[in-house]
Order: structure tokens, then sequence, then C-alpha cells
């Protein structure tokens, strides 16, 4: 059981009536059941992100959609039409479904404009299509080179503008951004969302990097173990985690022990902290029971650095991120907590630091008792 604050502004999940909904879906390899009871629906220019650790099912859910995977049990539909379900398998090529790969699988004989106009082949005008779809991805003047002559970013364009240009009804990608390099794939993660909204395409795409995830997505599945563990904007993945896998995979952070002493109170329990700083009043009424043990999640936001501050905490390990520090500190009975620190604050360590905690905003779960 948990409990967390709404925060104001907080974004909403995208609504309107269902163009892609998965429902029940199961998948099983042999004896093995790698995706069981999955549900979620998608409207219309939606994009969604299957958010795991490898082997969590991921890619089977994404697999199934595009028509390579049988499924052992549930529905999946595209504006009314089943495409899935158990005896029933549309063909991929009869599905409207584009899909972007992992490794792009470009033809390395053919030129970028080749490529892009590849699955166009007995359409009308199909030079213009390539050409727009070209323009789009900011390859306008690249339709004679070849995949080899490209960048890796170019080359994940071109991948992308072949998808898009036979206008699918559901496009998916693959580990879309894993073969760039780290400092690149956030910002191309947010330009492909761009081009996404700019041709109101439907999405789904999966991957192990929440970096990625948030800034393209509108909404988060998290999967575990074959089952869908939250659905929802990435915000409240961070701030409402639906569970402790939730609170463990995505951001990062730290479970303190506390114990609720009242509706809106809770006391940390960590030994050597003056009883003072262990008192925190929550915005809202706390789900438990009075004397309920609880762990209370700290983000590195809710544990603020603070030199005048008499509790100390003892840094035992930093991450330089350029203008910020992500320090672990040590609580005075060893209780470790992270807090991200703006870097002209350079601690070494051993060192004692002034911490202040921001216990206002709750995520807590009640902790079995020994």
């Amino acid at each position: 059981m948990r409990t967390a604050t709404d925060h104001a502004h907080a974004p909403a999940l995208p609504a309107g009536k269902p163009w892609l909904a998965v429902e029940h879906l199961a998948l099983r390899y042999g004896t093995r059941e790698v995706v069981s009871e999955l549900s979620f629906a998608l409207p219309q220019g939606a994009i969604a992100c299957l958010l795991g650790p490898s082997g969590c099912g991921k890619t089977s859910v994404l697999r199934a959609i595009a028509g390579f995977e049988p499924l052992t049990g549930g529905r999946i539909s595209l504006d009314g039409q089943t495409l899935s379900a158990p005896g029933k398998m549309v063909a991929p090529e009869k599905r409207r479904i584009g899909m972007v790969f992992q490794d792009y699988a470009l033809f390395p004989h053919l030129t970028v404009a080749q490529n892009v106009g590849f699955g166009l082949q007995g359409r009308g005008d199909v030079a213009g299509r390539v050409q727009e779809m070209l323009a789009i991805v900011g390859l306008a003047k690249s339709g004679h080179r070849y995949p080899h002559e490209l960048s890796g970013g170019q080359q994940q364009r071109v991948a992308l503008a072949r998808a898009l240009a036979p206008q699918p009804g559901v496009l998916l990608l693959d580990e879309p951004f894993s073969n760039l390099d780290v400092a690149l794939r956030e910002r191309l993660a947010g330009e492909v969302r761009d081009i996404l909204k700019a041709t109101h395409t439907t999405a789904v795409m999966v991957t192990h990097d929440q970096v990625e995830a948030f800034a393209m997505a509108d909404v988060v599945g998290v999967l575990a173990d074959g089952k869908l563990q939250q659905w929802d904007t990435a915000y409240a993945l961070y701030h409402r985690p639906a569970n402790r896998r939730v609170a463990n995979f995505v951001g990062q952070g730290a479970f303190v022990p506390a114990t609720v002493i009242g509706a809106s109170q809770l006391r940390l329990d960590v030994e050597g902290v003056p009883p003072d700083d262990c008192l925190f009043q929550t915005d809202e009424p706390l789900p438990f029971a009075p004397q309920t043990p609880v762990d209370v999640l700290l983000r590195p936001d809710d544990v603020q650095h603070d030199d005048h501050s008499h509790l100390q905490a003892r840094v035992v390990h930093k991450a330089f991120r350029g203008a910020d520090f992500l320090y672990t500190l040590a609580l005075p009975d060893g209780t470790e907590v992270l807090s991200l620190v703006p870097s002209h604050h350079n601690h070494e360590l051993g060192e004692a630091v002034g911490i202040q905690l921001d216990l206002s905003h709750v995520v807590a779960y009640e902790r079995s008792r020994p």
C-alpha cells in the first residue's frame, strides 16, 4: 500500500476513443509464459512507451502487435478491427502497422530515397511522397546518398521516414536509440516525438531507458515479469509509483524506515537524528493506522543541501554530472539517501554536510514486520 500527494498541474493521460487496444494479452513460448493479462489502449495520435528491463516481455508485446507472434490469450485491435486473438492472425503486411527496428534495417545498396520509397511500389507519386518524408525528417537534400554515408542519427531518421511513408495506422519502435551515443539519445528522442506529432502518428515504443521513454511518450507502461505494473504519465510514475517495483525502476531514490503517528504525521526511524528532525507533517492524510511501520521513498530532490542545517550526513559517494553532483549521503545510523546538489558545492568523500528533508509529498509503503 502506498500514498502520494497529487501535484498541481501534473500532465494528464491522453484521452479519446481507443484506436489501438490491447486486451488481456497473454503470450507463451513453449511452457514459459512471458506476458499475462496485459491491457492498454491508445487514442489516435498518442505516443506510448513500454518501459522495463531486459527479459520483461516488452519486445514480445511489440512483436505481437506487429503480427509476428501468435497470442495465447487476449485480443489486439486497431480502429475496432481485430488483428490478433487465439485462432485469429491478420498477416503483418495487412495490418497497417509500420516498424522501426533496433538496427534500422536499411538496405545498404539502395540510396536514401530508394530506402524511403521501398514500401510505396505501385502507389501514385512515389517520388513526391519520398521527398515529403525526407523534408519532414530533415534530410531533404540527402536522397542521393547511401546509408553508410550517414551518421547513426541520420540513419535512424531514414528508417523513420521509410516506416511513416505508407501512412501506417500505428508505428512501432523497437529500442530505436540504442545504437546512438548517450548525448544524442535524449535530443533525438525529442525530435522524433515532434515528427510523430506533426504527422499525427499513433506510436508504441519499447525501451529499457527511462530518459528516452520520458522524452518520447505521452504515456508510459512499466513492465516487470510479463505484467504491466503501471500505465501512466511519466510525471505520475515518478511522483506516484503504484508499487515498490515501479518506485525502484523509475527515477532514483532510497527507502527510509518510518512510523505513522497520526493522520498526517510520521516519524523517521533513524537513530542519532534529533527528534525534532524526525517528525514530518504531510500535505495529505496517510492511509495507514497510527503506529504502522512504513518505508518512505526519498527522491534526490527531497534531500536538500543546506550548509546551515544542524542535521548532518556524511558523503559516501559522489557522481559529477556537470551542472550538479549526485551525492550518496549516510545519515548518523548509516541509512543512505541521495541528494542532487549544484556542482559548485564540491564536497569530499567522508565530509559531513548539512541537509534538510522534505517529506510533504509522501510516497510510502507498509513495511513488513520482522
